[in-house]
């Protein structure tokens, strides 16, 4: 398995009236992802996707938890390893027009990973630097004058191709991508996810996907994560999650997405609020104060991960299957 995730948990400390609290962002989420395989993290904002990306990105510090790439648990790495590690996992943001800096021509924004990971003698030979941004370049459908101007010379859908030109620039074998498109018009969004499909297909690259649209988790993930306020409530492969969703709230959230179908029909019992508070998370089963199908043990007690018959992992007091502390992550993952 590429990268491990066990147990995480982060905890963010905040200064309240009467002393200080913790906000719960992460709370023993564990997931694993195979080389060449796509693990999407979906949920509402505030369900802790974005502080897993910065934790698998080293960004923050887990407050306990482990986290193994290639069999190596990272956090116990040394200098010269968290700088291997780091040349391994890149990351692609959200907005290109701020993960670009305006002053740098694509040139310099493209180089500067190659200079920070193998030194200033890549300068020593200018002509074999271009010839690499040109190939970057030429990978992400752009062409090689792109390099010699600024990012506010490029388009939306343009600026994300060069943001992930920069990402493959050290040949990774994992992206973070952190809701890659939806800065973008609906009309560019297609052609980046195709991008991204190409690029996995060519180069074998494991990629972690935050997003919010769930047509595009469906279209580009083998592997789905429903988050729900810091813990995974279900996982499984993506034919697993939207044709047979076992929890309910993935059953509510698939259910309220909308469709391009006036005759469609949405499922009943939708769930109605807001998510609940991090700072101070519901007793029991975290979704239970909007669950439609509660049950008095939900507010008491925290439900048991378990495979269920459809092969997925899900939390819930409502369903029977085989705990899944009793499998491994290499057994209960499919590849």
């Amino acid at each position: 398995m590429l990268l491990e995730v066990q147990d995480l948990v982060k905890h963010f400390p905040v200064r309240q009236f009467g002393g200080r609290e913790l906000v719960r962002a992460v709370d023993g989420v564990s997931f694993g992802v195979e080389a060449r395989q796509t693990f999407a993290l979906v949920g509402e904002s505030g369900c802790g996707k974005t502080s897993i990306a910065k934790l698998l990105l080293l960004l923050e510090r887990p407050t306990q938890g482990r986290i193994l790439f290639d069999g190596q648990e990272v956090l116990a790495l040394g200098r010269q390893g968290i700088h291997a590690y780091r040349r391994q996992v890149q990351a692609v943001f959200q907005d290109p027009s701020s993960s670009l800096n305006p002053r740098l021509r694509v040139s310099t924004a493209l180089a500067e990973p190659i200079i920070a990971h193998e030194g200033w003698g890549v300068l020593r030979n200018r002509a074999a630097l271009r010839r690499r941004l040109a190939e970057l370049l030429d990978i992400v459908g752009l062409p090689a004058g792109a390099m010699d101007l600024y990012p506010h010379e490029f388009s939306g859908g343009q600026r994300q191709r060069i943001a992930v030109a920069r990402a493959l620039a050290l040949r990774p074998r994992l992206l973070v991508l952190d809701e890659p498109t939806s800065a973008l018009d609906v009309s560019i969004r297609a052609q980046i996810i195709n991008l991204l499909s190409d690029i996995q297909r060519d180069f074998g690259i494991a990629y972690v996907v935050i997003a919010h649209d769930l047509a595009l988790v469906r279209h580009f993930s083998s592997v789905v994560g429903v988050m729900y306020l810091g813990r995974m409530v279900e996982s499984g492969t993506s034919e697993q999650v939207f044709d047979a969703p076992a929890h309910p709230y993935t059953q509510a959230l698939l259910g309220s997405a909308p469709r391009p179908d006036p005759d469609h029909q949405p499922r009943e019992g939708l769930i109605s609020g807001e998510i609940g508070s991090a700072l101070r998370p519901p007793s029991g089963c975290r979704f239970h104060p909007r669950c439609p199908r509660a049950m008095d043990i939900c507010a008491r007690q925290e439900p048991q991960s378990v495979i269920v018959a459809s092969g997925q992992i899900a939390a819930c007091h409502l369903l029977d299957g085989t705990p899944f502390t009793a499998r491994t992550l290499q057994e209960s993952i499919p590849s």
